[in-house]
């Protein structure tokens, strides 16, 4: 069938007919009368051939041919309303997708994106938040700050900021640690990367305890536990310097060790858009300065 013959309008009555259940309901969406909307939907059930509504005293019940036509509708006009919308003030807002850890978007990033919104207003940032495993393709990424040592595969990588590891506590239990050895006689809290405490160690020249604290695959939800009292986390303390700051935290030991930084990154078969050479030169410039 050639779209073209297709009458938007009947299209839009049907989608807002079937969505409501009521041909009086749609009328009123699209402020048209009950009687146009429902012209409007006879039309086009003409043209295909087929019923789309069982018409009942109460309203309207999707046939099966008008079920499986509904869903292609309703997504057809959600783009079209989601990129229309993207058009203010003569102005086409681009959107950027991009990913980061949950500790540096917490610690780090969205202290400064009211900078860039202030700087490109254009630009519709959406944020979202991970633990290290996202993926470029099935999230939708144009951007991913992540966390290591900067070699991923088919990946453009940026160095942004260093993020040396060091444990942090309660206050009241940091009182009882006077050396690293004192660690050993309480709870660790761990991440997934399960090498980074024996690292820490290893650089204070330290034996290694037996790790058996509760594990996180977050550095935020980990130092809110810290600082509730479970436990001594390792964590990049330059992510937490609020925490540190105002005495939630402490950090009992100066002591750091470096196991990876935080890193912009992307497909190296992206193309890239105004919208992200504006938000890598951005957040290059943040990071130097940070």
């Amino acid at each position: 069938m050639n779209i073209s013959q297709l009458p938007l309008n009947a299209l839009r009555a049907f989608e807002a007919s079937a969505r409501l259940g009521s041909f009086t309901k749609a009328g009123m969406e699209l402020r048209v009368s009950q009687t146009a909307v429902s012209h409007q939907v006879k039309s086009l059930e003409a043209i295909l051939g087929v019923s789309l509504f069982d018409r009942l005293p109460r309203g309207v019940v999707l046939t099966d041919e008008g079920q499986t036509l509904l869903p292609v509708l309703s997504d057809a006009f959600g783009r079209m309303s989601a990129t229309l919308s993207r058009f203010e003030h003569g102005n086409f807002q681009e959107v950027l997708t991009v990913g980061a850890v949950s500790t540096f978007a917490y610690g780090w990033l969205i202290d400064r994106l009211s900078d860039f919104s202030r700087l490109f207003p254009d630009v519709d940032v959406r944020l979202k938040t991970n633990n290290n495993r996202a993926d470029f393709l099935e999230d939708g990424l144009d951007y991913y700050i992540r966390f290591g040592d900067g070699a991923w595969h088919s990946t453009n990588a940026l160095q942004l900021i260093n993020a040396p590891l060091s444990p942090v506590c309660a206050p009241l239990m940091a009182e009882a640690l006077k050396t690293p050895s004192d660690l050993k006689a309480v709870p660790l809290l761990r991440s997934y990367r399960l090498d980074e405490w024996n690292r820490w160690f290893d650089a204070v020249n330290v034996e290694p305890p037996s790790i058996r604290g509760w594990m996180f695959d977050s550095s935020v939800t980990m130092a809110a536990a810290a600082a509730k009292g479970a436990g001594v986390a390792l964590v990049p303390v330059t992510m937490f310097r609020e925490e540190l700051e105002t005495g939630r935290l402490k950090q009992p030991f100066p002591q750091t060790v470096s196991l990876g930084r935080y890193w912009l990154t992307w497909l190296k078969s992206r193309n890239e858009t105004l919208a992200m050479r504006q938000f890598r030169d951005w957040i290059e410039g943040q990071a130097s300065a940070s």
